[in-house]
């Protein structure tokens, strides 16, 4: 009986099966996109047809896409037949046409040439002129750089049009940028290079003058909206209603007092809709804070007045009728409103700042209730016609995506898919975790982030790579499944991987923002370095190791972290970074700051040239010479401040690249960046294979 014993316990020893070495990632996986397998696309649910059935799209062994509705009961899928779907019109090639746009009745095509407005009449090929005044600083129809990279932001192409539903008009922005400073821009180029002269409002700076102009397509006359384009102010994107009602949002200089107006198409009067008014600012870019009602009886709207973003309902005419949704947490989009049962459907950060759920809400504000269920976060919510049931998908660090369809009541019915592909348990995959860190100051419990090292070993020292943004509502840890093969590389090769979310990163609502209202950049790297003290109280960290990187904002933070922190950070490579907010745009900057006349202490505290003396770390300072959004000027003060100061840096300069440096210069940055991680980090030479081969960008796999 032992002897048999012993057999069997000898035979599960060594059984192949148990001591199988699990795959790590190759170069070629991790850095030139070669596939590994470890996950694979969820099945695309497009919509329902009914509430027994939603359409599921699926490729067959040609790669052709066939619909199917699948029975919510059974599960059992019938291909239906393609409803025809009203195709856009062919527009054609329209001579130096810039952002060509049919209008809704598919009949005629609006587009900006040499910064005037043209429409063009899809029968009679007859193309005509709206504006006549357009220049090189009159604008209209086509966006002045500081609307479209804040305000109207860059999916917008420069975009300042918009079509009326019922294609009678079109709602334009007129930009004079005639009093607006240019920043040079030297493109190395041919023998004698070139300048750019951007018109670009830096903080403090005189901003554009904004006319709002609705054309009547019939008469093909401009009505002016009652506004003074002579004063200090700012406009959102137009919201058009379904009826054709015209609301623009207007805000002050200061962006801390919001007005939206009803516009008269045909006078141009104007007749408030709403008024806020906030000590710190509130944000004029937001996409989705009107939603109107079927009815369109009402709308409601979302703001964070309370210190936490909610929904409101209003009547047409503005009042307020009820308060939505009460509590301190952050409601997301609406999904879906239930004018009959007086529902809306939204997703919110509710049970936990990290995850996404699916709410339902009652007009009244007396009834919410979480429909999504467990520990997970949801996203690509999609409910049936009668609300009867509902998909998504859910995950967490440790869960990868799953689709799933479900009912009302939080019971799942049925898994559609995941994202575990056939190499999923073939490989060894970090562990991960989600903690919180104590602020400084005992307000808030920080979300942190760590990626573990493969095989990790707690009696060892491993250094840290910290990765971040940080900017305003910008948070990037999320309960959510999130991997790469590059992650996977960096595991294998031995660094913790973290990720930071300070005070104002969207996980503590507006109320965490305020606190950075006139010090832009102060509480968020003190929060980082109360999160990197954390680590660095750990036994398996190494405090001589700890590197930060980001790029943009995230750059601005990495300079803080190597000079006002440079008691906790050891190494930082930053990318197209901001170092002094005197030299950004004004919108942006003063949102947060106020100008620099009005908080010239704030300016001081939070400029990195302030501490460059403290920095004693190795940082890696990047720009292209071309940036048109963070000025290549930020790192260049810091370079000379730094070289004043006989402190030893890295600079890497990029020529003719812009914010975002790509083709071979990003191979080439990617590749170097790599190479500091090794040498400063890991403490060791790169591997051979990455100066023999191309590296590719990173990806999801």
């Amino acid at each position: 009986m032992k002897n048999s014993l012993l057999l069997a316990f000898l035979f599960i020893a060594v059984s192949p099966e148990t001591f199988a070495q699990k795959k790590q990632v190759t170069y070629e996986q991790a850095f030139a996109m070669k596939p590994t397998n470890i996950s694979k696309p969820l099945p695309q649910i497009s919509g329902w047809l009914d509430d027994d059935h939603f359409l599921e799209t699926r490729k067959d062994a040609d790669g052709k896409s066939k619909t199917f509705s699948v029975s919510v009961k059974s599960g059992e899928a019938v291909v239906v037949e393609n409803k025809t779907v009203a195709t856009p019109p062919k527009i054609g090639t329209i001579t130096d046409a810039k952002n060509a746009t049919p209008s809704p009745d598919n009949n005629l095509v609006a587009f900006t040439r040499n910064n005037n407005l043209f429409i063009l009449d899809l029968v009679s090929k007859k193309e005509s002129q709206l504006t006549f005044d357009g220049s090189e600083s009159i604008k209209n129809g086509w966006a002045s750089w500081v609307y479209f990279e804040e305000i109207l932001g860059r999916a917008s192409r420069y975009k300042a049009f918009w079509w009326s539903p019922d294609s009678k008009s079109i709602c334009y922005m007129r930009f004079d940028d005639s009093q607006v400073p240019h920043f040079p821009i030297y493109v190395i180029k041919e023998q004698h290079g070139y300048l750019e002269n951007e018109q670009y409002p830096k903080a403090g700076d005189k901003n554009p003058e904004v006319k709002i102009g609705v054309v009547n397509i019939e008469t093909q006359k401009t009505q002016w909206a009652d506004f003074n384009e002579k004063d200090d102010q700012y406009f959102g994107t137009p919201i058009w209603s379904p009826e054709n009602k015209l609301w623009i949002s207007w805000m002050n200089r200061g962006q801390d007092h919001l007005t939206i107006y009803d516009v008269d198409l045909n006078s141009g009067k104007k007749s408030v809709v709403y008024d806020e008014q906030q000590s710190t600012w509130i944000d004029l870019d937001q996409d989705d804070r009107i939603e109107f009602l079927p009815s369109n009886k009402y709308f409601i709207l979302k703001s964070d007045k309370s210190g936490w973003a909610q929904f409101y309902m209003h009547d047409m005419s503005g009042k307020e009728i009820s308060r939505i949704t009460t509590g301190d947490f952050t409601v997301g989009s609406i999904l879906k409103i239930d004018e009959k049962a007086k529902l809306i459907y939204f997703n919110a950060r509710k049970e936990n700042s990290a995850r996404w759920d699916l709410y339902e809400a009652s007009f009244d504000g007396k009834k919410l209730n979480r429909l999504s269920t467990g520990d997970y976060s949801y996203s690509e919510i999609k409910l049936s016609p009668n609300n009867k049931y509902f998909t998504a998908v859910y995950s967490n660090l440790q869960t990868p995506g799953t689709l799933v369809l479900m009912d009302m009541n939080g019971k799942q019915i049925r898994e559609l898919g995941n994202t575990k592909g056939e190499e999923f348990n073939n490989y060894e995959l970090p562990k991960k975790e989600l903690t919180r860190v104590k602020s400084a100051d005992g307000l808030f419990d920080l979300p942190v982030q760590i990626t573990y090292p493969i095989n990790f070993d707690p009696t060892k020292k491993y250094p840290v790579l910290v990765s971040i943004y940080g900017g305003p509502n910008a948070g990037t840890v999320y309960d959510s499944w999130r991997s790469s093969a590059q992650e996977l590389w960096w595991a294998k090769e031995g660094i913790i991987q973290v990720a930071f979310d300070n005070r104002s990163s969207g996980h503590f609502g507006k109320k965490g923002m305020n606190f950075i209202h006139r010090q832009l950049g102060k509480y968020e790297i003190e929060d980082y370095m109360q999160s990197a003290n954390f680590l660095k109280e750990k036994s398996f960290v190494d405090g001589n190791r700890i590197a930060i990187t980001g790029g943009s904002f995230g750059g601005y933070m990495t300079c803080m972290a190597l000079t006002y922190g440079a008691d906790v950070f050891t190494h930082g490579v930053a990318n197209s970074s901001v170092t002094d907010w005197h030299f950004y745009d004004t919108h942006y900057t003063e949102r947060f700051m106020d100008t620099p006349k009005e908080n010239p202490e704030g300016y001081k505290i939070t400029s990195v040239m302030n501490y460059a003396d403290k920095l004693k770390g190795t940082l890696r300072i990047i720009h292209g010479t071309s940036d048109d959004n963070v000025h290549m000027q930020n790192s260049l003060e810091l370079i000379n401040k730094l070289q004043d100061l006989k402190k030893h840096f890295e600079f890497m300069v990029y020529p003719s690249e812009r914010h975002g440096i790509g083709g071979a210069k990003g191979l080439h940055n990617r590749t170097e960046t790599y190479n500091f991680y090794y040498n400063n980090l890991l403490q060791k030479p790169m591997p051979e294979i990455f100066w023999q081969k191309t590296p590719a960008p990173q990806r999801a796999f």
